[in-house]
């Protein structure tokens, strides 16, 4: 039910009651118009296709993948790489598991040109890899293209010329017709070259772009793409890429979408087609559109690595890879080393990586937040528990950690940068550091307040707190040592004997208020006795929890005894950690007795 909307804003007294607040009747009632000049823009065409069924499909199965950072990503740096940067690329490329790589533009200028020939002749392309190689459709063009070729083992030539509405009007000038049949010549000369130019040794193959196909009308851009397969003729063993690029982005995923499920219904001779998807990035969704695009009938991907390419870039193929990944589906791709990856295409781009990119930016894995940190906590000890009691190891499980879509191990990262705290953070994420790196399992309670001793430090300072910084802080305020010294009591050695009556008696020998001292205790354990001596030396001590647990397996290992007292009046906990237990217990009392009187 809709709740009518009062227009002046004005609110009924009889439905206000006094000490209520005045609900919001429409938010948008506070917003204005912008006064920026939309009147100049139209919206996009809607694809008329009501029994569409892409919304129902689900991609199961990797798509073919073409990465382009060699031509459509090399074209868009402001400084191009130089021959040893697009080899480092290409061999990056080859090791992560592309089978199609688009090695440049080669009649655009010698540096492309004598690139494609370097990585033939030295022999640098897998027998399982295919180049592909650029080219307009004029004849000059296309004749230097194939020539670029020459002792391939798998290449494919790529031509394109622009079909949409603007281009014929101001570009071309134009009609459909003519358009259509720079298509079909530019098609017909890249058949006529290959079997001019190339050997026996080569397999061939061809690729057709209507660019700008998001602006072309359908019908138009089925009726190039026909002409130019009446041209090639597919057919069993001889494919056509028919690529249908978003050269522009200009509308939702969803159209997107509807365009593509439109072309794979009416393009015939569709078994012999490949239809391949290149979206750009102009209005921030063409991962969202790449997606989309396979489930509305796309065979293929044409990408780059981060997203490079023009303007916004093309679409990323680390995060579509990634999210196959993070649903269960094999890539086909290696991503492994996401660092390594990033560090290269950094190298070769002259381009850093965003903190926040999916998957690979510094922080991509990383919680400030306190709850976030709490739950990627629970998260991390529900996955112990339960592969323990699967008798399995946790690589070997189910990923089920909040906040964290993917393992960060399984592309190469540590789980170091996992927490990172600031004055956000809570004691869930100061807690993961603690027993992250030092193998300590604070109680709640003890959790609670080291992080309240944190959360002073990030308000007085600002900033992040690291890790070291932490253990830094955890040590001084609960762990003194022989060189950082602190408090009234100094253990120096302890020994207990037990009655026939099971009572203990225990013997401490300790520098109080810098004097060395011998105080005795009797108990119904080594703790207890300890709290009796220290009556002596006037300290009121009453034990409220206590806890241990051991820091690693082993004769050496050592234990982690955490003791909460009530001393004087002030709860505290005090923390001991001693190869022996019953000394690391006695350390705790000490470091919540020094504490005390801090």
């Amino acid at each position: 039910m809709t709740t009518p909307v009062n227009p002046a804003g004005a609110v009924n007294p009889a439905e206000n009651a006094v000490g209520r607040p005045t609900p919001v009747t429409n938010a948008t009632q506070l917003q204005k118009p912008s006064g920026m000049p939309v009147h100049k823009y139209r919206g996009y065409e809607a694809v008329d296709i009501a029994d569409r069924t892409w919304p129902d499909n689900r991609i199961t199965v990797a798509p073919r993948w073409l990465s382009t950072d060699l031509r459509d990503g090399n074209q868009a740096l402001i400084d191009p790489m130089s021959p040893a940067r697009k080899r480092e690329m290409f061999d990056l490329l080859v090791r992560m598991g592309y089978k199609e790589i688009e090695v440049g533009f080669p009649s655009s200028g010698e540096t492309d040109f004598a690139f494609v020939r370097s990585i033939i002749e030295e022999g640098a392309i897998p027998e399982d890899v295919t180049i592909s190689v650029l080219t307009q459709a004029r004849e000059e063009l296309i004749e230097r293209t194939v020539e670029s070729l020459v002792g391939a083992r798998r290449a494919t030539v790529h031509l394109y010329n622009a079909t949409a509405p603007t281009f014929r009007r101001v570009v071309f000038r134009g009609s459909k017709e003519q358009v259509k049949q720079i298509a079909v010549d530019g098609t017909r000369l890249v058949m006529e070259y290959a079997e001019k130019i190339l050997g026996p040794e080569t397999v061939f193959g061809y690729q057709y772009s209507p660019e700008i196909f998001t602006d072309t009308e359908l019908d138009f851009a089925l009726e190039v793409c026909e002409a130019v397969c009446d041209v090639w003729q597919p057919e069993e063993g001889r494919e056509i890429i028919l690529n249908l690029p978003a050269t522009v982005e200009r509308s939702t995923p969803s159209t997107h979408a509807d365009r593509f499920e439109w072309m794979s219904r009416n393009l015939t001779r569709r078994e012999h087609i490949c239809l391949s998807v290149h979206p750009h990035n102009d209005r921030g969704t063409a991962v969202a559109a790449a997606e989309l695009a396979i489930m509305a009938g796309a065979d293929r991907i044409e990408g780059c690595l981060f997203g490079q390419g023009e303007r916004t870039g093309n679409v990323d193929l680390v995060t579509l890879g990634m999210n196959l990944f993070s649903q269960g589906v094999d890539p086909q791709i290696d991503f492994s080393q996401i660092d390594e990856i990033r560090r290269t295409s950094e190298y070769c781009n002259q381009m850093e990586i965003h903190p926040r990119h999916p998957y690979a930016g510094d922080l991509v894995y990383t919680a400030f937040s306190g709850s976030h940190q709490d739950a990627i906590k629970k998260g991390f000890d529900a996955m112990e528990a339960d592969a323990a009691a699967q008798g399995k190891s946790v690589d070997d499980i189910e990923w089920a950690v909040p906040y964290l879509p993917i393992d960060p191990k399984d592309v190469g990262r540590s789980y170091e940068a996992v927490i990172r705290v600031n004055s956000q953070s809570g004691k869930g994420g100061i807690a993961y550091v603690l027993k992250n790196d030092h193998k300590l399992d604070l109680p709640r309670r003890m959790q609670i307040e080291f992080s309240r001793i944190i959360q002073a430090k990030t308000d007085a300072e600002g900033g992040e707190v690291t890790p070291t910084q932490i253990w830094s802080v955890f040590q001084d305020e609960y762990l003194p040592n022989a060189e950082n010294a602190w408090g009234r009591i100094q253990l120096r050695s302890g020994q207990t004997t037990t009655d026939t009556d099971g009572r203990d008696t225990l013997t401490v020998e300790a520098t109080v208020d810098g004097t060395d001292t011998v105080l005795t205790g009797t108990g119904n354990g080594p703790i207890s006795a300890f709290f009796e001596a220290l009556q002596a030396i006037g300290i009121d001590a009453r034990l409220l929890d206590y806890t241990e647990h051991t820091m690693s397996e082993g004769a050496s290992a050592q234990a982690a005894s955490y003791i909460e007292c009530a001393i004087d009046g002030k709860v505290l906990w005090g923390i001991g950690i001693d190869a022996n237990t019953t000394r690391a217990s006695l350390k705790a009392v000490v470091s919540a007795v020094n504490r005390a009187s801090r």
